[in-house]
């Protein structure tokens, strides 16, 4: 059953790149951009990770705070932040619990292969903990700009 809009977004949010926990209540007051991306280091989501670099300070001027999601291990994180530069957190769901959580684990096709895996996705959670929008269009060059223009 996937999270939708107006549901309250788990507490528990996972471990980050230095094994630590990631708490919904660690950011009590601030807007989650929560982003939940397919691989560390491919052109896609490098792509998405530096738009949210390179927007960083605005989208704190404006209350976000941003965390990135995908199932990448905890070392792929941290040299992925070390080589991009990320100011931000990333969180390793290596066991997927939150990507099925959040509903965004799903079946994709490649050349006609079917597997399962992570479709590209952005939720907005308020700063009581609620999910008050959903980008599942993700325009991963402008990532930062098409939150900063909700």
């Amino acid at each position: 059953m996937a999270l939708k809009i107006g549901d309250r977004a788990p507490e528990l949010l996972g471990v980050d790149q230095n094994g630590k926990e990631i708490r919904l209540s660690d950011y009590k007051g601030k807007k989650i951009i929560l982003y939940f991306y397919p691989k560390d280091n491919t052109p896609g989501c490098s792509a998405e990770a530096c738009s949210f670099r390179d927007g960083y300070e605005e989208l704190r001027l404006k209350g976000y705070e941003v965390i990135g999601v995908s199932k990448d291990s905890q070392k792929s994180h941290k040299n992925f932040i070390e080589k991009k530069s990320l100011p931000f957190n990333l969180i390793s769901d290596e066991e997927i619990k939150l990507q099925e959580e959040f509903g965004i684990w799903k079946e994709k096709s490649m050349c006609g292969k079917k597997y399962m895996g992570t479709v590209r996705t952005t939720f907005i959670i308020d700063e009581n903990g609620v999910i008050e929008n959903i980008i599942e269009k993700v325009n991963t060059k402008d990532s930062a700009n098409q939150i900063l223009s909700l």
